[in-house]
């Protein structure tokens, strides 16, 4: 049995086995969130000692390359 020297892949492919069979079945992934959330942890760790929100808002706005009258 060589399933028995992999008990955490199979744990972690029993887990996550809809998800892996949705991928495979509309080819979709959350890649894209990942992507923007990535953006967003970088452009706060840049954007350190900000005073509000709104600043940071703007800048993040900038970031994207939209204005405010998008968000």
């Amino acid at each position: 049995m060589m399933f028995y020297f992999l008990p955490k892949t199979v744990k972690t492919i029993k887990n996550w086995f809809g998800e892996i069979v949705g991928y495979f079945e509309q080819k979709t992934t959350n890649a894209m969130v990942e992507g923007i959330n990535n953006r967003l942890k970088v452009l706060k760790r840049c954007a350190f000692g900000f005073k509000n929100f709104d600043d940071f808002a703007k800048i993040a706005l900038l970031h994207w390359h939209l204005t405010d009258s998008l968000a």
